[in-house]
């Protein structure tokens, strides 16, 4: 209603009920205070206060928004107003008449509420604290020799925590030095390892005495060997330390396990009090820390093992590829040798009748039958050269007796895998050669024709049909770069095809073992090789051999 509008200026809820207890008005705030209620009967559902007539049967008399609207004089009460289940707001109230309405302001005095209560029940405990202060004096101080107890025990399972936490020998000591400085105050602290009868410091909370060497008397000596705590006041923390300008307390806790003596803590003070109490600490944690260092040392031998062990199989994987190749090479040379001598023989003789025929085809009249048979007879003699070729080319590519590095000319020896490699490319792959002007460098090239040879191979391999390989030379930055690129089907797990037994061909038809032998050929040359592909265009491979 227009007329109540000016209600929207108050800083507090104000609601306007008539005399029939129906919702007039309900100002801004009220709305935000409180859910915008479609009915005043859910609002009062919500409400309440501590009144209640025991002389009444009428229940909505408890309702202090039905008591304020038939009070016949101004009306004030403090009510609760339930938010949630447990939870409740405080208001008080004040109700004035208008006529047939009621207005009814709203004051949130919550957090004076709760301030009561929490005053009142502040002064109960403070009253009964004072009670048991003044009943027993003794109960605040065990009280305090408790909490005092109980920040030890707290600092003891925390480094216990750092302790089983870690295998690493580093994350183990220096948080544990670095929480006994903070309970014992001290300004040094350092592991050091007992070795022939010296310590040496390992870890330390100061980096530049790391690998210090250091010995105590006698008596501290005698104590450590009794698996005794040493603490005492001295100006010396070590025998070849410099003196301090005042004493200081040490405390240097032995480490054992079982009946070894691993090494010692050390910890130095300027308190002055006893170690009654962290006595006890000291050698619950010196127990766990013998037990830490001990499975920390046999874990970091254990890894060191392992990555020996892996270096030796990665070493023996290398030697198996190697034999497998040199096997492979030594067989093939060997069949080769014996193919040659047994082809030289027959070619010899057919070279020989050739010869002969040459010579008896001048003799014969007929004009016509001695054309017919000089051609014949060239053809023989092109397939003998041609055979002779062949032999030649695979002594060649084998070379078997040259185990020592020695100049080649990459263009050439490119050439003559492609000529024991014609059955794959004839009649089905073009062969386009982009060789530039390259020098004459230092090689073994009977390994770089095996490169050559697996590479192309499986170059005519991947190629479907037709298509075309092509070859490029370089020499850039004292280095020869080759380049060998094809239409074929493309490599799908790339990252894979260097790795020995890793094969992209069916089972009998591959080993897995040409490419890796390649990535081998080409480390021994202090290359490198690299493949790009592209499922369905093609690979390229690049090699690159330093040319000095």
């Amino acid at each position: 209603m227009e007329k109540f509008e000016f209600f929207n200026k108050f800083n507090n809820p104000v609601l306007i009920v008539n005399s029939n207890i129906e919702l007039v008005y309900k100002n801004n705030v009220f709305k935000r205070c409180f859910q915008d209620f479609k009915s005043l009967k859910n609002f009062l559902h919500k409400i309440n206060y501590s009144i209640c007539p025991l002389d009444s049967e009428d229940t909505e008399i408890i309702s202090p928004i039905i008591q304020a609207v038939r009070s016949k004089e101004s009306f004030d009460a403090h009510i609760s107003y339930q938010i949630k289940q447990n939870e409740f707001c405080y208001y008080d109230i004040n109700a004035i008449k208008r006529g047939k309405y009621t207005i009814i302001f709203f004051t949130d005095v919550t957090s004076e509420e709760k301030y009561s209560k929490l005053e009142n029940r502040y002064n109960q405990l403070q009253k009964k604290y004072d009670s048991l202060a003044k009943d027993n004096s003794e109960t605040l101080h065990i009280k305090q020799k408790a909490q005092a107890q109980a920040i030890k025990m707290a600092l003891v399972n925390k480094i216990s925590n750092i302790i089983r936490e870690s295998i690493d020998l580093p994350s183990i000591i220096n948080p544990v030095l670095k929480e006994l400085a903070l309970m014992f105050g001290a300004f040094k602290g350092y592991y050091a390892v007992y070795d022939k009868k010296k310590f040496v410091i390992t870890q330390s909370l100061i980096p530049d005495e790391i690998d210090t060497q250091i010995n105590f008397d006698n008596s501290v000596i005698k104590d450590l060997k009794n698996k005794q705590i040493s603490y005492s006041r001295c100006i010396r923390e070590h025998l070849n330390a410099k003196p301090f300008k005042e004493s200081v307390q040490r405390i240097i806790t032995p480490i054992y396990h079982m009946s070894e003596m691993l090494g010692v803590v050390v910890l130095l003070s300027r308190q002055k009090r006893g170690l009654n109490e962290e006595l006890d600490i000291l050698e619950s944690i010196s127990s766990q820390l013998g037990t830490a260092i001990v499975h920390a040392n046999l874990y970091k031998k254990n890894l060191e093992t392992v990555k020996e062990l892996k270096a030796t199989l990665k070493q023996l994987k290398d030697t198996q590829v190697q034999l497998i190749n040199s096997e492979k090479m030594a067989s093939l040379g060997q069949l080769i040798a014996g193919v040659a001598h047994e082809i030289n023989t027959p070619v010899a003789s057919i070279k020989s009748n050739n010869e002969i025929f040459t010579k008896l085809i001048q003799k014969i009249e007929d004009k016509k039958i001695a054309e017919i048979l000089t051609d014949i007879n060239a053809t023989d003699k092109e397939a003998i050269q041609r055979i002779n070729h062949l032999v030649v080319s695979l002594k060649k590519f084998v070379r078997l007796d040259e185990a020592e590095l020695q100049e080649a000319d990459i263009n050439k020896e490119i050439d003559l895998t492609l000529n024991l490699i014609r059955h794959e490319t004839k009649n089905k792959i073009n062969i386009v050669k982009n060789y530039g002007k390259i020098p004459m460098i230092k090689c073994y090239p009977n390994m770089l024709n095996q490169v050559f040879m697996n590479i192309l191979v499986n170059a005519c391999q991947a190629i479907v049909n037709t298509g075309t390989i092509t070859i490029s030379t370089t020499y850039k930055n004292k280095n020869l770069i080759i380049e060998i690129e094809d239409t074929g089907i493309g490599i799908k797990d790339v990252d894979k095809i260097f790795l020995a037994g890793y094969t992209t061909k069916g089972v009998g038809v591959g080993t897995g073992l040409g490419l890796a032998i390649c990535s081998k050929i080409i480390a021994k040359h202090k290359g490198k090789i690299e493949v790009k592909s592209e499922m369905n265009k093609g690979s390229k491979f690049t090699i690159t051999i330093p040319g000095e």
